[in-house]
């Protein structure tokens, strides 16, 4: 059956957010899991984190960035429009129960990925600390979401436009050492960010959650694509994640393979179909 776009906002002239009418599937949805979409019947299967649920009104939300063919096509989608497959919710829901304290990190996009996580924390009466850092303030979104569910919030970017400048690290260091004890953190952005927010946390023994996001093709754990190595062994992000511990994987590693179809991922683009800016 389609599945029809009710809703699209742009957050920033790379970003968009869509809400999907899917009942079925916000029934189900919980924090850190994820659906897996084809525009049409030649498109390709593409995963993204579920960013909120609706129960009642039976939606979804999806935010995505443009960075390839089928994320400019779906760019060009409105409201009212529908996409042909959308399946999930997939993957294991983040465990968030018997915390006291977490620190919540998201790095530009996966502040999207971040929020429903501390939005589920706050519900269930977490204290939530909430870190977002970004490139620039034009590139902030979810800020007045995070906001929202977060009992301190710190909002960063790398050249200090929007006030504040430096690192999720930096920030986060400067709270541990300030005295707060975090239970947990839970850092969701770029592979890079996710690895040096696990290298700080170790030095103070804090336990991280990460949400991985290698390359995925079934999202049943049939076809091998979104393998990670954690703790030496070989795991997939599809059923076994996405989220892992942080101090266990094999970084390295996921940084390679995350980097195998760069050019082909380019070339795609390029004498694809694609469809530049977001229409509104």
């Amino acid at each position: 059956m389609p599945y029809k776009i009710l809703k699209k906002k742009v957050l920033n002239p790379q970003v968009f957010l869509m809400e999907i009418d899917a009942p079925m599937i916000a029934k189900k949805a919980e924090p850190g899991q994820f659906i897996i979409l084809r525009i049409d019947e030649y498109g390709e299967r593409v995963p993204f984190t579920i960013s909120d649920f609706d129960r009642e009104k039976g939606v979804v939300t999806i935010i995505v960035q443009i960075v390839g063919k089928t994320t400019r096509d779906l760019s060009a989608m409105n409201e009212g429009d529908e996409l042909l497959d959308f399946a999930g919710p997939l993957g294991v829901p983040t465990e968030l129960e018997g915390y006291k304290k977490v620190a919540v990190i998201g790095g530009g996009l996966g502040t999207a990925i971040a929020y429903p996580q501390a939005k589920k924390l706050h519900a269930i009466g977490t204290e939530v600390h909430s870190i977002t850092g970004f490139r620039d303030k034009s590139f902030i979104i979810l800020e007045e979401e995070m906001r929202n569910v977060s009992d301190k919030t710190v909002v960063t970017t790398d050249d200090g436009s929007n006030g504040l400048k430096g690192f999720v690290t930096d920030r986060l260091r400067e709270l541990i050492e300030a005295g707060e004890n975090y239970d947990a953190v839970i850092a969701i952005g770029p592979l890079v960010m996710m690895r040096a927010v696990s290298n700080l946390t170790k030095e103070y023994g804090i336990k991280t959650i990460v949400s991985m996001n290698p390359i995925m093709i079934d999202g049943t754990g049939m076809c091998g694509g979104c393998r990670v190595t954690v703790g030496g062994k070989t795991k997939f992000a599809c059923v076994d994640g996405p989220d892992f511990d942080g101090h266990q994987i094999d970084w390295d590693n996921a940084l390679m393979r995350q980097r195998t179809y760069a050019d082909r991922e380019k070339q795609s683009c390029e004498s694809g179909r694609c469809r530049i800016g977001i229409k509104n």
